[in-house]
Order: structure tokens, then sequence, then C-alpha cells
């Protein structure tokens, strides 16, 4: 039986990073609503609580029944989940002069207790709270203070009189899940391993031997289609489909003609030497055709979602046998996410419909993943590194990254500059050394440690990077002695752990200047290039 952490989640903006966290610890972890703890799951080996908007005074605040676990496993508070420990057992949370906002220092730890065994003392931590605990329930133990809060975590050794220490609730007004708490994941480590006992057996190689199996028993002799984008989650799941079922996968990938530079062919060459079978459609007329003239944002994403089922759903009927559609889906696109009003949310992505419309049984193989998860499932199946590794791209490919209408000529414009932008970012290399190395470590980016720095291109120290056309827009320019009259390119580039948040990259100004020098010399129909320093939000990442 796989081991697994729960994480009821109260609507906090980090719970997907607790979970993440949770699973580099080779531990299997399932996040889920506050209310949907699963009562009787044998399974469970401990219980987190994440924080939340709510304060526990609110009338709306988020609830759950304490005694569906306490008691029984081992439970971790965190922030808004140890103030509802508190609050619900009788200890008082109150809104204070002081509130803790950003870096603070637990300046008294109990390096005795399980919970912080092998944590220095003045140790920096994360705090996000307005409200702070005054008081712990009796029988609860404080184990850390900071300068303003007393009750930074605190300990029942036997809560609710009911079970023992092997069953004792641990909780921290601070988060251990962020970057900034520096001992954070040593803190998460003594909860998961040392106290729940997860035996650490969740593992790239753990998933694949396992869901090859799985996928085996699930599909049998059945034919299987999947779409292709190119994109990391599509291409892994193709590969881990195709060591289950070998022949009886058929996957489709469509150029819809905004794809970057030579990126059809390239993918389509990259998916034969993994031995995937891939019907490639090339369908571009038919997408520039129905684009030709739009300029609404909207509007062209309908069309090319609408033409590209068309597209996928005639290829598909030629295959007459198939019994199942598989997609790339993974685990932040099936998380129920709360908003602030309670209701729940699933943000679950399927193809345009597609499951309905061709009567097939949807295979995902890959929805229980995160991104850096389905990363080290593609390295464990022997794919190429610049698969695995590429940034994110928008499945209207470069149509949203054209200001105006699309034509062919400004798609060639855009995908020469971006091109040459792209190139250039892998082409960079930076050393790195103590916080700024580990943060690149962490993300989970292949690099070796050497008399402690690390040499990494740009282009794997960000989330995602494209450069985008000012279609719209001409600006002047010299060329030689001549006058000209021609489009600025816009150069994107952010750093982001899942993209709900994400800050402009601080790229070098060396590399900006040879790549600004390069493109503008090297694109015709372009004569300036801007960088965009504006971070998500307010802004979005794409343009369009």
């Amino acid at each position: 039986m796989t081991q697994k952490i729960i994480i009821l989640d109260f609507g906090s903006q980090t719970t997907q990073l607790i979970g993440r966290r949770v699973r580099e610890l080779d531990t299997f972890c399932e996040i889920l609503p506050y209310n949907k703890f699963p009562v009787g799951d044998e399974s469970v080996i401990g219980v987190i609580l994440s924080g939340s908007p709510y304060s526990v005074h609110d009338p709306e605040a988020f609830q759950v029944d304490l005694s569906q676990f306490v008691g029984k496993i081992p439970v971790l508070g965190i922030c808004y989940g140890a103030q509802f420990i508190s609050h619900t057992n009788g200890g008082r949370v109150e809104k204070t002069d002081t509130r803790e906002y950003g870096r603070a220092h637990l300046q008294t730890v109990d390096t005795q207790n399980a919970l912080f065994k092998g944590f220095e003392q003045n140790s920096q931590v994360w705090m996000s709270h307005g409200d702070s605990i005054t008081a712990i329930p009796e029988g609860f133990k404080c184990i850390a203070s900071t300068a303003d809060v007393k009750y930074a975590a605190y300990w029942a050794p036997s809560p609710l009189g009911m079970g023992g220490s092997e069953a004792s609730v641990w909780a921290v007004q601070f988060h251990p899940e962020v970057f900034h708490s520096v001992q954070g994941s040593l803190l998460l480590n003594n909860f998961v391993v040392d106290i729940c006992g997860s035996r650490q057996d969740w593992s790239a190689a753990s998933f694949i031997d396992t869901t090859v199996a799985e996928l085996k028993e699930q599909i049998g002799s059945d034919r299987v289609i999947l779409g292709l984008s190119g994109g990391v989650d599509s291409s892994v799941a193709g590969v881990l489909l195709n060591k289950a079922i070998g022949k009886n996968l058929t996957c489709i990938f469509v150029d819809h003609g905004m794809l970057r530079k030579n990126e059809f062919a390239q993918v389509m060459e990259d998916y034969k030497g993994l031995g995937l079978n891939v019907i490639g459609v090339d369908a571009s007329e038919k997408f520039f055709a129905d684009l030709k003239g739009v300029t609404d944002p909207e509007q062209k994403r309908k069309i090319i979602g609408r033409d590209f089922v068309e597209v996928f759903n005639s290829e598909a009927k030629k295959i007459t046998d198939a019994r199942w559609l598989a997609q790339g889906t993974i685990y932040p696109d099936c998380i129920e996410s709360l908003n602030i009003t309670g209701k729940v949310i699933k943000s679950h992505h399927n193809v345009g419909g597609l499951p309905e419309e061709m009567h097939l049984q949807l295979c995902e193989p890959l929805k229980w993943l995160f991104k850096d998860e389905v990363r080290r499932v593609g390295r464990q199946l022997g794919m190429p590194e610049h698969l695995i590794t590429r940034h994110p791209f928008p499945g209207p490919g470069l149509a949203v990254r054209i200001l105006g209408d699309i034509t062919p000529e400004k798609v060639r414009i855009l995908q020469d500059a971006d091109d040459i932008y792209i190139r250039g970012l892998r082409e960079y290399k930076e050393k790195l050394t103590g916080e700024a190395a580990r943060r690149v470590l962490a993300a989970g980016v292949p690099a070796q440690m050497q008399d402690g720095e690390i040499e990494v291109s740009l282009y794997d120290q960000i989330w995602q990077a494209g450069a985008v056309l000012l279609s719209t827009v001409r600006s002047v320019g010299v060329m030689g002695d001549e006058r000209t009259y021609e489009h600025p390119v816009a150069l994107r580039a952010v750093t982001s752990t899942d993209a709900m948040t994400a800050d402009w990259a601080h790229l070098p100004y060396d590399f900006m200047a040879k790549v600004s020098n390069e493109i503008i010399n090297k694109v015709h129909g372009v004569n300036r290039v801007c960088y965009d320093i504006s971070s998500k939000p307010p802004s979005t990442i794409e343009w369009e």
C-alpha cells in the first residue's frame, strides 16, 4: 500500500507548494479541500492543515472536524491551520498590535522536540499573518518563538486525551514550505519522515513501474490516441504510454503554423528518436485562412481552439478501433482549489470537449504529478534534456505573441526574432553560488556543484521566455544612411514556480545588448527591441 500525506487546503496560495515539498521527500501526498478528509483510508500516515485568506473569527472561515484525524495520526498545522487548532481547543487567537509579514527569526527553539530536530537557533522563517496566537490550549507546549510572537510553534504530546506521542499535534505560525524559511525543508522532513514514518518510496522510478503496470491493466489491448504538443507534459505522457502499450498508441501532432522556428520538423524528429508512432499534420493553411483579419485576442484563441478540434478529430476518426483518448494532464490541473467564497473550483482541462465528441474513455497517466516530477520521470525514461527542460508554450502559439492580425510574414518575423532570443538564453552561461545556486538546484535544474558553485544557462534559470511582435506599432529607425519604419519586438522572461505569480527576470546587460543587436541586424522588419519588466500580477506572462 502506498503511504500518503493528506494536505487539507483552506484556500492558501502556497498549498500546492506544501505538496511539492512533501513530494521532494519522496513521499506521496494528496491535496484535498478542507472538508474532504478521506475517513477510513488506512494509507494516510499524516495530515497537514494549510494556511488560509480567512481569520478564524470570520463567519465564513473554513472549518474542519479535527476529531476525524487528531489523536489517530500525526497532524501539522501551518499558519491558519495552527490558529484553527488553537482556537477550537480552548486557546486564543487575536488581532494584535504586532503583525508579522515576511522574514522573521526563531529566537528560541526547542531542538529536543522531534519537529525541530537539527534546527539552528535564530533560524530564518517566513511569516504571513495578521492574527496571532496569544494563548495555546491546556496541555499544549510552546516550542518556538520570535521576538514578536511568543507562540510561533507549539505541540500537544497527547492531544485531546487521545492517543500517544505518535499521534501528536504540531503547529507552526510560519510557512516552512516557502523558500525563505531556510530550514523549512528540514522541518517538513522531520514531520513527514521521522514523525509520520514515511518509507520515502515515492520516486520517478517507482512511479514509472507502478503506472506502466496500471496502464497495461487499464487499457489491455485497446488502441489509444494521444494529442502531442511538443511540450513537456504530453511528450512524457507519450513515452510513458509507449512503454506500457507500444504499437497500440497513436500520437497526433498538429502544426497550426504558429510554432517556433523549425519546431514542427525538430519535434517530429525527436519523437521519431523516442520510438513514438506519430502522425504529423500540417494544417497551417487552414489556420491562417480562418485567422485572416482577426485582431481580438479572445477571438484568435477561439478560432485556433475550434480549428484544432476539427483537425484533430478528422485525423482521430481514421483510427476506427481507438477506445481511449490520452492527455498530458498534470496534478495542478486536477486539484480542486478554493476561492474566497468557499466554492470549489476545478480547473481540470480537456482538449476542447473531444471525449464527448469521440465517445472515448479518458486516460491521464500524469494526473498525480507536479511539473518538476514530470521532468524527473522524463529523465528516468531517458528522454533528451532539451525536451524535458522546455519552457511552457501557449497552445495558440505565436498567435498570442503577435499584437494585431496574423499573417505568415508576421509569424516569420517573430519566429526569427524568437529563435535568436531563445538560442541566446541557452548559450549564455552563468556561475552561481550561495542562495542563488540553492534556488536553481531546488527547482530541479540538472547542474553539478563544484567548489561551491554551479554553471547553468540563463534558459534553465527562468520559467518562461519569448518574443512579442508589436505589429500594430511602427517606429522610426536608421540603418546605414536610410530611414526605416518597422516594428518593435518586446522580449519577455519571467521567474516563477507555478505561473500563478511571476517576476520579470533580471537578465545581464551584456546579454541583452548582444541579443538586441543581433535581432535588429538579422531580422528584416524589426528596428527596435524592448524588454518587458512587468510582473504578474498585475500583468500576465503572455501579452494576449
